[in-house]
């Protein structure tokens, strides 16, 4: 039942989306709203030291656990608030463009509270919660982190359902993929030019910068609200003639609308729960571990702090150009399991080596590399693969339902890395703490193949329909 409404679906929207221009120019659209959100995600990930050193050097005197809890602090309100499951819902009640809109706007609201958590002096004062001190300042930049977060998720889901909506039957690896790589160039930048501009300017600067690329973002979003009410409207023309066959196209369908019974649907499909976890294992140490790498660079490797970033943007940087060409070789030749399975393992292979007593700066610009290439080959295929397996009008809550589990792992895994830090700053404890996750991630991508091949999703056949 739920392969014939995907089939129905692409049907129709090959009708609507057959102009090349358009669709690119929407992919380009949403896909700049995410690279900002990326951007500020990471913005203050070289700044760790900075934030660590005492106020009369320029820092926030935050300890590596402070850092770790801001670190997860941008998941707790999606997890602890289950926010990023209702977003999933609003989306699939309210629309791309309502949900898009509020997203970029959460984004924007985050990033200028963090912003006066960093500039203002709070006189050495702390907070204590649930058996944790923190300082202030890093109480409330975790507070802006947390309400960022929220947007930061929901855009994502979005922009996700966005690519679905005008890509199915077309170029739908390729389109995600090019959006994810620009969304990794955000994070490639953030990585780069935070510390520089930090060092040469005021620790507050790169968040001044960052309030400044989400604005941008929230008027891209704005464009493409524009370009997808018309086709809206493009649709509505399309069902009057044809109301048999296209009642499926257009957001506001009475035939494609969504119901809260429809969530059993995603609840009940095990591909969907291993690509779930999947996806908690294989981000959870990759995300967390971007975090903390610029220091691991400093501290291990003996990496001058302004070039530590550098290092630690290869890995995004390296995914710019690697993740749409996997995409198109999933769009073209299929395998996208198999190309899940590879990523996880490169990505297992890599967290194991950074684990070694090796301090050669050389083997870690290589480990680097194999990063990149584990980190593009995943992402490139697992995201095209949930449409094959769930209906179009669930998809904005199976891909929030994905994203809110995923955040658990994102949420906890920087605090066991920030406590690890402290009692082994050789990082082995922790890199072993990534390498078994990764090692898990694979695991899962086994067991993906398997009911592929017992369920018939079509997870290793093409996207392009000839």
């Amino acid at each position: 039942m739920n392969n014939q409404s995907n089939l129905n679906t692409l049907s129709t929207l090959k009708r609507l989306n057959d102009s090349p221009v358009a669709r690119w120019t929407v992919l380009f659209i949403v896909a700049t709203a995410m690279m900002m959100g990326y951007f500020v995600n990471d913005v203050m990930s070289p700044l760790e030291t900075l934030l660590e050193m005492p106020r009369s050097q320029g820092g926030l005197g935050w300890t590596p656990s402070d850092y770790g809890f801001f670190s997860g602090a941008g998941s707790f309100i999606n997890v602890f608030l289950l926010m990023l499951f209702f977003s999933g819902i609003i989306l699939d009640k309210m629309g791309i463009r309502f949900t898009g809109t509020l997203a970029c706007s959460l984004m924007v609201l985050g990033t200028l509270i963090k912003y006066y958590a960093v500039t203002h002096d709070f006189g050495g004062g702390a907070i204590s919660f649930f058996g944790t001190h923190l300082p202030t300042s890093a109480a409330w930049a975790s507070f802006g982190f947390a309400i960022f977060g929220v947007g930061y998720e929901m855009t994502g889901i979005t922009v996700s359902k966005a690519m679905v909506r005008w890509f199915t039957g077309h170029e739908l690896a390729l389109a995600m993929g090019l959006q994810l790589a620009m969304a990794r160039f955000g994070t490639a930048a953030a990585l780069s030019i935070s510390a520089p501009i930090a060092r040469h300017y005021t620790l507050s600067a790169p968040l001044l910068v960052a309030l400044a690329f989400l604005i941008i973002g929230l008027l891209a979003f704005l464009v493409f609200c524009v370009m997808d009410r018309r086709m809206d409207i493009s649709s509505q023309a399309s069902r009057t003639s044809q109301t048999s066959q296209t009642s499926m196209t257009s957001e506001s369908s009475s035939d494609d609308e969504f119901r809260f019974s429809d969530i059993g649907i995603t609840l009940r499909n095990p591909g969907f729960w291993l690509i779930t976890i999947f996806c908690v294992l294989f981000y959870s140490a990759v995300s967390p571990f971007l975090k903390f790498s610029t220091k691991l660079m400093v501290m291990k490797y003996g990496v001058d702090p302004d070039l530590a970033g550098f290092f630690s943007s290869i890995a995004p940087f390296g995914t710019i150009l690697m993740t749409p060409l996997f995409g198109l070789i999933y769009d073209k030749y299929g395998k996208g399991v198999t190309l899940v399975i590879t990523g996880a393992l490169m990505l297992t292979a890599v967290h194991f080596g950074f684990s070694m007593p090796i301090h050669s700066s050389t083997i870690a610009i290589a480990l680097m590399v194999v990063l990149s290439i584990g980190y593009s080959l995943a992402p490139a295929a697992l995201w095209p693969c949930v449409p094959k397996i769930i209906p179009l009008k669930c998809l904005g809550t199976a891909y929030s339902m994905i994203f809110f589990i995923q955040n658990f792992g994102r949420a906890i895994i920087p605090m066991c890395v920030g406590k690890a830090n402290e009692t082994d700053p050789s990082y082995t404890t922790s890199m072993l703490i990534f390498g078994f996750t990764a090692l898990g991630a694979a695991l899962t991508a086994f067991a993906m193949l398997y009911v592929d091949r017992q369920k018939s999703y079509g997870l290793q056949l093409p996207n392009i329909k000839k």
